[in-house]
């Protein structure tokens, strides 16, 4: 049998090591209240830009948004509090409330610190939750994934289902998962569907699909905005940031560039103001 070269062995240890950094090379989180989670190598990102989309400029989701600041409010404190799914219509300001509900509640516990994991890094989840558990446990961490969905077999779903609800690996008790998606069992309708028309047993496998929703306490809809919600949101945000548009012409341009869009929405109205904020050379800062 010929002798195995030790160097080999020295490299793929090297090579581990730079995919998934000691725990003590994270520090303590202290550097910024929000951090965005990288793999290969394993990493956090410091984020320091705070959202110009404040708690107070979310309208038409008042009951949403209690619930959501409540229950980080509750887990910023050092309580117990559930993991949230927040789901429904494009636009409507399900990352949004995710992220003014953090700043909010950030201002006033500085333990508190969220954590922006990406779809395509859901895999080392567990390596994540595996070094937020070695670092200052006093802290309390919200792990938060954007725009959540899954097809097919995919390992992740899972593996996010296993996590959640507690296996091997447990979500540690000072970290929660806050999620968005645009369905509600994160799945679409039409593995749903092939599900029920084909195996022995199709319910229980439509169970398996949709059960990954129950793992979290709090699954809160979100649904398309009215235009009298729509214009509230347009004259909240001309009045926040103080631009100097008369109401009837602020109104009939913002409903002119729905229209265009064929859509009606949180993030429409905001893209309004981005273009009319543009066009009168006018900073997006809100005056105190």
């Amino acid at each position: 049998m010929p002798k195995l070269d030790e160097n080999i062995f020295l490299r793929i240890a090297e090579a581990l090591e730079r995919m998934s950094p000691p725990k003590d090379s994270f520090g303590d989180l202290t550097k910024a209240n929000s951090y965005l989670w990288k793999s290969n190598p394993d990493r956090l990102i410091a984020i320091y830009e705070c959202s110009e989309i404040t708690l107070d400029l979310l309208v038409g989701i008042d009951g949403v948004k209690t619930q959501v600041l409540n229950n980080t409010v509750q887990f910023a404190k050092g309580f117990t509090a559930n993991n949230i799914l927040l789901w429904g219509a494009r636009g409507t300001g399900k990352s949004s409330l995710v992220k003014s509900v953090h700043q909010e509640v950030a201002s006033k516990f500085s333990n508190l610190k969220l954590i922006e994991i990406q779809r395509e890094d859901l895999f080392s989840l567990d390596r994540l939750l595996s070094i937020l558990a070695g670092i200052r446990s006093d802290h309390r961490y919200i792990v938060f994934c954007d725009d959540l969905s899954f097809s097919g077999e995919d390992k992740e779903f899972k593996n996010l289902k296993t996590l959640l609800d507690g296996g091997v690996v447990e979500k540690p008790e000072n970290v929660l998962v806050y999620s968005t998606s645009n369905r509600k069992h994160l799945i679409s309708r039409e593995m749903i569907e092939n599900e029920n028309s084909a195996g022995i047993a199709p319910s229980e496998a439509t169970e398996e699909k949709v059960s990954l929703s129950d793992r979290f306490g709090l699954v809160l809809g979100f649904y398309p905005c009215t235009q009298k919600s729509y214009l509230e949101m347009i004259l909240l945000y001309r009045d926040a940031f103080n631009i100097p548009i008369d109401k009837e012409k602020l109104l009939q341009d913002a409903i002119e560039w729905q229209q265009t869009r064929g859509s009606r929405s949180g993030r429409v109205a905001w893209q309004y103001i981005l273009d009319l904020a543009g066009k009168l050379r006018i900073p997006l800062e809100k005056k105190l």
